[in-house]
C-alpha cells in the first residue's frame, strides 16, 4: 500500500503518455501551476501534440532535448516561411506555434517574436504515433531529429526503455491478453466435451503452433539482423532476445515433439480419465465459471499494477529553471521500488491462483465425500469460497509467497546473466544457466505440492505446514499409482497451456513486427506470454486440480476405508474401476497392514493425518 500510495502521490504518468511541454504542462488535459513557473497551470485539453521550436536543429544535454517544446493542437503540415504564415495558421487551424504568453495578433509586432517562436522556416510534420511528437518531414531534419532521438532513447535506462516499450504497445498486450481469454475459454469446452478426435485435433494443433511459432521467430531474427535502419539501441536489443526466443521455442518443441510420441499409446487411456473428471465437472455446473471470476481479478489487478509501475516510472518533482521552464527531478531509489513492485505482480498473481485452485478443490473435496452420489451437495463451489476467505486465507498466501520465493533468484540469475554476457564468461554463464534451470524445477515441484497441500486442507481442515506435511506422506505411499494416472493427463493439460501461449504470441509478434520504431517489444512481448500463460492454466486448472483433488481423495479413501459394509468406499465405481485397470491393481493391494489414519467406528468421517 505504501508503494501505490506513494506512486500515485509522485509519479504522474500521463507525462509520458501523453507528453509534456518545457512549462511543466502535460499535453491533452488541465493542469495545475507550478511555483515559480508562470506558463504553467493551463489548460491543454484541445492541445494533444508536442511540438519542438527548433525541430531541425536538435540537441540533446544530459538526457534532455534542449529546444523549448510546446502542446499545440495540431502540426503544421505545410513549410512556413514567414510569421505571417505562423499567424495565419494559428488563426486557421487554431494552433499557436509560439510560446504562449506571445498573442496571435502580436507575432508580426512584438520584436523578441524571433525568439519566442519557432524557427523559420518551419517544417511540415506528421504527429508521430509514438507519444504524439510533431516529428519534421523534411529528410534533412527528420536525420536530425531521429539522431537526436536515437541517442536519447540509447542512453535511458531500462526501466524507463521499458517503460516506454509498455505504453508503446499497450494495446496490442491488452488485445492479446483478450485473444488468450478466448483461446483458454475454447480448450475449457473442448476439455469439458473432450472424444478421441478432439484430442488428436488439438495435438495436432499444438505441433502446428510450436512449428510454425519457431519458424516465425527464427525468420523475425534474420530479418532484423539483416535490416539496415536497425540504429536503436532497442532494436539491437529486440535481435539479441528474438534470437534467444528462437533458440528456447525450438529447444521446446524437439522436446514436446519428443514426449508427444513416447505418450502416443496412452491417448485412449487421457479420453477416458478426461470423461471421469469431466463427470465430477457435471456435478458441481459453476466450477467452470470459476476461472471468469478469477480472470477479471486479475484483469483489474493487472491494471492498477501497470497504472502502479507508470507511476513509479515517472515519478520526479517539478522544479522551475531559467526562463520560466519547468524540470522534472527524478525521486532516488525507484528502481529498487519498482523492483519490489515486480515481486509484488508475481506473488500477488499466484496468491489469486492459489485461491482459486483452493475453491475447487473444497468443492470436489465435498462432492467426493458425499454418499449418496444421486443428491450432490447444494451449492459446493459457494461453501467452499466461504471456507477459504473464513478459515484458509493464510494457507493461500503461504503456497503463494513460497513460489514467489523462489523466482526471486531467477530473476537475479537472469540479472546476473545479462552482465556476464557481456563480458563473456562462458564457465560462469553455464553455472548461472545450471542454477537457473535447478531453481525452475524446484519451482514445478512446489506447484505440485501446494496444490496437494491445498486439497489436504479442504479435507482435514489443518493449516499450510501440516497440510503440506500430509501431503508428502500419502503422495510418498501411493506415488507409483497416482503418478502413472495422473502424468499423461497433466502433459495434455500442459500441451493445452502451450496451445495458448504459442497463438498468442504468434499474434503479438505480428502486431509488433509492424511498429518497429521506438520500441522495446521484447518486453511487452515478454507480458504477453505471462498473460497468456496465467490465463491458461487459471481456465485448466479447473481440470487439473479436479483431477489431483479427485485422486488424492481415492488415495484417502483407499486408506481409511476398506469396501465391508461397515467401512464402505466413497469412490463411484466408475472410478475405481478405472484405476483397477490402469494400475492393475490386485486384491491384496486393497488391503493394507498399514494405514496412516486413524479409524473411527463407522468410517465415514475422515481423520488428520499423522
Amino acid at each position: 500500500m505504501f508503494i501505490t500510495g506513494y506512486a500515485v502521490m509522485a509519479g504522474a504518468a500521463e507525462r509520458l503518455v501523453l507528453g509534456y511541454d518545457s512549462f511543466g504542462n502535460i499535453c491533452g488535459r488541465k493542469n495545475t501551476p507550478v511555483k515559480g513557473a508562470p506558463l504553467s497551470g493551463q489548460d491543454m485539453t484541445n492541445k494533444k501534440y508536442v511540438f519542438f521550436l527548433n525541430s531541425c536543429s536538435l540537441e540533446m544535454q544530459s538526457l534532455k532535448i534542449s529546444s523549448v517544446s510546446l502542446c499545440v493542437s495540431s502540426c503544421p503540415q505545410e513549410q512556413l516561411n514567414s510569421l505571417e504564415d505562423l499567424q495565419s495558421f494559428a488563426r486557421n487551424n487554431g494552433s499557436c506555434l509560439c510560446v504562449y504568453n506571445l498573442n496571435v495578433s502580436s507575432y508580426t509586432l512584438n520584436p523578441k517574436a524571433a525568439e519566442l517562436c519557432p524557427a523559420l522556416p518551419v517544417p511540415p510534420s506528421k504527429s508521430f504515433p509514438l507519444f504524439n511528437r510533431c516529428v519534421p518531414q523534411n529528410p534533412e531534419c527528420y536525420s536530425k531529429y531521429a539522431s537526436v532521438l536515437i541517442s536519447m532513447v540509447n542512453e535511458m535506462d531500462v526501466f524507463h526503455r521499458i517503460l516506454s516499450g509498455i505504453l508503446a504497445g499497450r494495446d496490442t498486450v491488452i488485445g492479446m491478453s483478450f485473444l488468450a481469454l478466448a483461446f483458454s475459454f475454447m480448450l475449457v469446452l473442448v476439455f469439458r466435451f473432450i472424444r478421441t478426435l478432439l484430442v488428436h485435433t488439438l495435438i495436432a494443433l499444438v505441433v502446428f503452433g510450436l512449428l510454425f511459432v519457431s519458424g516465425v521467430l527464427w525468420w523475425l531474427y534474420y530479418d532484423y539482423r539483416n535490416d539496415p535502419s536497425t540504429e536503436l539501441e532497442t532494436e539491437k536489443e529486440n535481435v539479441k532476445f528474438l534470437l534467444g526466443y528462437a533458440v528456447f521455442s525450438t529447444i521446446v518443441t524437439v522436446v514436446l515433439l519428443s514426449l508427444m510420441f513416447v505418450l502416443r499409446k496412452r491417448l485412449q487411456f487421457t479420453v477416458q480419465l478426461f470423461r471421469i473428471v469431466g463427470k465430477i465437472i457435471g456435478r458441481i455446473p459453476f466450477l467452470l465459471f470459476q476461472p471468469l471470476w478469477t480472470f477479471l481479478i486479475l484483469i483489474v489487478f493487472w491494471l492498477f499494477w501497470v497504472a502502479v509501475l507508470l507511476s513509479l516510472g515517472t515519478a520526479g518533482t517539478a522544479q522551475a529553471a531559467s526562463g520560466g521552464q519547468v524540470e522534472y527531478r527524478a525521486l532516488s531509489g525507484i528502481s529498487y521500488m519498482a523492483w519490489y513492485h515486480f515481486i509484488g505482480l508475481i506473488w500477488t498473481s499466484e496468491f489469486i491462483l492459489a485461491c482459486q485452485q483452493m475453491t475447487i478443490a473444497g468443492a470436489v473435496v465435498t462432492c467426493y465425500f458425499n454418499r449418496n452420489k444421486n443428491n450432490p451437495p447444494r451449492h459446493p463451489v459457494l461453501s467452499s469460497i466461504s471456507v477459504l476467505f473464513c478459515y484458509h486465507l493464510g494457507t493461500a498466501v503461504k503456497g503463494s509467497f513460497l513460489i514467489a520465493i523462489l523466482r526471486i533468484p531467477r530473476i537475479v540469475l537472469l540479472y546476473l546473466y545479462n552482465i556476464l554476457k557481456q563480458k563473456e564468461s562462458a564457465c560462469a554463464k553455464c553455472l548461472f544457466k545450471c542454477c537457473f534451470c535447478w531453481f525452475w524445477c524446484q519451482e514445478g515441484c512446489l506447484r505440485y505440492f501446494n496444490q496437494h497441500a491445498y486439497t489436504t486442507t479442504a479435507i482435514n481442515g489443518t493449516n499450510f505446514c501440516t497440510s503440506a506435511k500430509d501431503a508428502v506422506f500419502i503422495l510418498a505411499k501411493n506415488s507409483a499409482k497416482l503418478a502413472s494416472i495422473s502424468c499423461f493427463g497433466d502433459f495434455i493439460l500442459f500441451l493445452g497451456k502451450v496451445f495458448v501461449v504459442c497463438f498468442t504470441i504468434f499474434g503479438g509478434l505480428m502486431a509488433f513486427n509492424y511498429h518497429r520504431e521506438l520500441q522495446a517489444w521484447v518486453v511487452p512481448l515478454l507480458l504477453v506470454g505471462f498473460f497468456a500463460y496465467l490465463m491458461s492454466h487459471s481456465f485448466l486448472s479447473v481440470f487439473e486440480v479436479t483431477a489431483d483433488a479427485m485422486f488424492l481423495c481415492f488415495a484417502i479413501d483407499m486408506e481409511t476405508n476398506d469396501g465391508s459394509e461397515e467401512k464402505p468406499y466413497f469412490v463411484d465405481q466408475e472410478l475405481l474401476t478405472f484405476v483397477s485397470q490402469s494400475n492393475k491393481l490386485t486384491e491384496g493391494q486393497k488391503h493394507r497392514s498399514t494405514r496412516p489414519f486413524q479409524d473411527n467406528e463407522d468410517g465415514t468421517e475422515l481423520q488428520p493425518m499423522v
